[in-house]
């Protein structure tokens, strides 16, 4: 099994969002629970480029997906 390449601070400095964790913990309160017929990218709350790198590293299994499905499972 792989380590996690990427942490949760890392994906939101990615995403332009504060990345403490306070505020990783912050946006997450702010923002669930997202409806379970959401896709994660296609939540409202993301902006056309934070979106877009969503949909492609999930599409594309790539190095972030481990730590993007994790913050998908936790605004459930």
């Amino acid at each position: 099994m792989q380590a996690q390449l990427h942490s949760m601070t890392n994906l939101f400095a990615q995403l332009g969002l504060p990345s403490d964790e306070a505020g990783v913990e912050t946006f997450i309160a702010a923002h669930r629970p997202l409806k379970n017929d959401v896709a994660l990218y296609r939540a409202p709350f993301w902006s056309d480029t934070q979106r877009a790198f969503l949909k492609e590293e999930i599409i594309e299994d790539a190095d972030w997906s481990a730590v993007i499905d994790e913050l998908n499972g936790r605004l459930r």
